[in-house]
């Protein structure tokens, strides 16, 4: 049945039902709900998971990292500054290639020091060799978290789910939780392959020492199957769709995949791209562009946005990086604004360099980066109808919009 609850809560009340061997994390906000809950969950006697209480994000990372290569099934959660701690962790555990599974409840870093969203931490550990989805909304989320279970142990390679602290960890919207039977046809136990954990019956050694011979192939291994990821992502998807049967999302949407979302007129004239909960401001923005003699009784069906000139893309896996699938949808376009709540100091949006570069030669957009919503500032539609103005005009420095 579908409920209103906060974002944390459906985020915990899922990885309940998944069902992981090991839990450890360190509070920190504004990722301190999830863990508190999933702890509440076990003292009243509603989960049989293990769960370490960490003296650190780093401590809790290791937690996970060692449980995970006994072979079981693991989880972790943190935001901002903790997950800069964790970093020496998150890459052994990709080198090591455990699946385990983190929720990162995105925020600001310091300094100065922020409590309030923006995406700069999941930026910084972009090239971890992580899996990394991005949610829009307290749903997506959910479905993200199972998907990236089944992802990350077929795959062997660990998977973080990011969400937009505040924005979705506190905030209350309706959402369909499934139960642990209904995960459980999805995403079965985890069993782990021989050889690739700690067994004293089957003696191995995980991140050995590697040689100059050998360290760069171990590394193009993790390369190439975490790009080859792409396709299992969207067919793990669909099934997932299949199988539970997900209501349809108003609007009329070109493409709808486990890698991205269109949302716009079959040939825009102008995309904006965005990652995360801003999204919605985007689509809200969008749909009021287009008289009103074009709306229809049913919102976002054919009417505003799309009829107009203007299409949203939404990128839901942006690791492995999708540069196909968003070509497809830039190759129309004339104008591509890039709407992103990170920067690379000193150079542009970590987003717009890598759209940059996939379209060198391949498409003659004009690509622009604008960067929102740093240490939390709020995002709304009339910066997103400035953002649509300004991407037309000449212009190549990232342009920050603050009003």
């Amino acid at each position: 049945m579908k409920q209103i609850v906060e974002g944390s809560h459906a985020i915990a009340q899922t990885i309940k039902n998944i069902k992981p061997a090991v839990i450890s994390a360190y509070p920190i906000t504004p990722q301190t709900h999830i863990v508190e809950d999933l702890a509440k969950f076990k003292a009243d006697g509603q989960a049989n998971f293990e769960y370490v209480r960490a003296e650190s994000e780093f401590a809790a990372a290791s937690i996970v990292e060692g449980a995970s290569a006994t072979g079981v099934r693991t989880y972790t959660a943190t935001s901002s500054q903790g997950l800069l701690l964790m970093t020496e962790v998150l890459f052994n555990i990709a080198g090591m290639r455990l699946p385990v599974v983190l929720t990162c409840a995105n925020r600001g870093v310091s300094a100065p020091i922020t409590i309030w969203n923006d995406h700069q931490d999941a930026m910084t550990v972009r090239d971890a060799g992580w899996i990394m989805f991005f949610a829009e909304n307290h749903q997506e989320a959910v479905e993200q978290h199972i998907i990236a279970y089944k992802i990350a142990e077929q795959q062997k390679i660990p998977a973080m789910v990011n969400i937009d602290g505040f924005v979705l960890t506190h905030s209350y919207e309706p959402v369909t939780i499934p139960d642990a039977k209904q995960i459980k046809k999805y995403l079965p136990d985890y069993k782990p392959t021989k050889g690739q954990y700690l067994d004293p019956k089957n003696p191995v050694t995980m991140g050995a020492f590697a040689p100059p011979a050998y360290y760069m192939e171990i590394r193009q291994d993790l390369h190439e199957d975490l790009t080859n990821s792409l396709g299992i992502i969207n067919t793990e998807y669909y099934k997932y769709q299949k199988l539970f049967k997900t209501e349809k999302k108003p609007g009329f949407h070109s493409e709808n995949n486990g890698l991205i979302e269109y949302y716009g007129p079959k040939n825009p004239k102008t995309v904006l791209i965005a990652m995360g909960s801003v999204v919605g401001t985007i689509k809200d923005a969008v749909d009021k562009l287009a008289p009103l003699s074009l709306i229809r009784p049913v919102r976002r069906i054919g009417g505003r946005g799309a009829r107009g000139e203007v299409g949203v893309l939404k990128i839901k896996t942006y690791r492995p990086f999708p540069g196909d699938e968003i070509l497809k949808v830039i190759n129309k376009a004339k104008y591509v604004a890039v709407i992103e709540k990170a920067i690379s100091l000193g150079s542009i949006g970590p987003l717009a360099t890598e759209i940059k570069s996939i379209a060198q030669g391949k498409n003659k957009s004009k690509i622009q980066s604008f960067i929102v919503g740093l240490g939390g500032r709020d995002v709304t539609e009339a910066m997103i109808k400035k953002i649509i103005k300004e991407v037309k005009k000449n212009a190549s420095n990232p342009i920050l919009i603050g009003k």
